[in-house]
Order: structure tokens, then sequence, then C-alpha cells
């Protein structure tokens, strides 16, 4: 079966602090120095599609269905730092900020999540900051995902840095209720009732049994083809 992956939007020119000539000199400079987040993506990337072609290539399964990408924007690194209350220079966003540069994982199925993560975390060169088990203890309003912060080095021309790297990963049945779930609650211009955030609890309740269902039937259908052969 043919992959797609999805690409989500990288636009390291965005600036509309003109206003603010001070903020608008920093975002200037850190612009400048993006590119080693987005090499940390594509090391990342690269990383994860050979660990899938392999996986696919002695168990005849790939562990992940797509992968999307995003560069934070700079208003959206602003409006973080300013809601943090910190300091707009680049020293400050880099230290403060570790999910400036994103990778989203979607796994076909429940068992794959860890699969891909041990096999990631294994090798030599990543650092695992945070890790963030939203599948095990979910979200308060159903939301289920692991979350990763990993530290990944970067070789420039005169130095190497280590760049911090936000990993997320989950099921397709995940993605599918946590991005219609974003969705519903920004385009509601006010706060969602009660008890529509109930039912889309119950909905993430659901997904999940769905997701344990569907392991549950791949596992069979394995088992059924290796007592076949």
């Amino acid at each position: 079966m043919k992959k797609v992956t999805l690409r989500m939007q990288i636009n390291s020119t965005q600036n509309p602090f003109s206003e603010n000539p001070e903020i608008n000199e920093h975002l200037k400079e850190f612009v400048l120095q993006q590119q080693v987040y987005r090499a940390a993506i594509k090391e990342i990337k690269t990383k994860l599609e050979i660990l899938d072609e392999e996986f696919e290539a002695k168990y005849d399964h790939n562990p992940i269905n797509h992968m999307e990408y995003r560069l934070k924007s700079p208003k959206s690194i602003v409006e973080k730092m300013e809601k943090r209350g910190l300091e707009i220079t680049v020293d400050s966003i880099r230290k403060s900020l570790t999910d400036i540069a994103g990778v989203r994982v979607i796994c076909n199925y429940l068992n794959d999540i860890n699969r891909i993560t041990n096999l990631l975390l294994r090798q030599d060169d990543i650092t695992l900051i945070r890790k963030n088990d939203y599948i095990t203890c979910p979200k308060e309003n159903g939301y289920r995902s692991l979350h990763l912060i990993v530290l990944v080095p970067i070789f420039l021309a005169e130095r190497t840095e280590s760049i911090p790297v936000e990993i997320q990963i989950r099921t397709i049945a995940m993605d599918f209720w946590a991005t219609l779930e974003h969705q519903l609650k920004y385009k509601g211009q006010h706060e969602i009732s009660e008890n529509l955030r109930d039912r889309l609890k119950s909905c993430a309740e659901s997904i999940t049994h769905l997701d344990m269902e569907m392991q549950t039937i791949y596992k069979e259908i394995n088992l059924k083809a290796c007592l076949d052969e």
C-alpha cells in the first residue's frame, strides 16, 4: 500500500510585527537561525522513515501511516513568549521553547506507538528530554497521544548544535478525534458547553475501544496467516 506523507506548511519569512521595531529586529535575527530547526525536522523525519522501511522489509508491516511537520511561526512564538511573560530575544526563545520544531507521527495500531518510540529513543544520538504519555493518562477532555521532546544533533559547517524537537505519536483514530476536536473548539466563538464537552469525551473513549479492537483483529489475522503457512 502506498503511503501518503502530508507536510504542514513551513513559513520562515512570516513576520507580522513590523509595528514593534524591537520585537521585529529580534524575530529577524531568529528567522535567520531557523535553518537549524528545519534541519532538525529533516533529521527526525529521515530517522523515522528509515525505521519504518526497515520494519516493512523485516515484518511486512509499516508502523507509520504518515507524518506531518511544522515549524512554529514568528507570530506563534511571540504569542507564547508573551503569554509566559518572557523576554522576546533570540537567546530567550531558544532556551524557553522546545516545540518550535514539531513532527507528528500517525501510526496504524496502538502497539506501533511504543514500537516506534522505543526504536527511535534507543538511537545513540537522540536524547530524551521529556515524555508525556497522554494515552495511558488521557487529558481531561479525552485527548490521547504520546508526546516526546528530544534533542537531535545538527552538524553545521563550524559547529554542532543540539536542537529540541517535539514529537507527537498517535494512531489514526486518535488523530481523527484530535483534529476534529481542535477544529470544533476554535470554530465556536464562545466556550463549549459542558454537554458538548461530555459528548466529545465520550467519542474519545469510543475511539479508544475502536483502537483496541482493531489491534486485536490485526493480531488474529496475523496469527491465522502464520498458521496457514
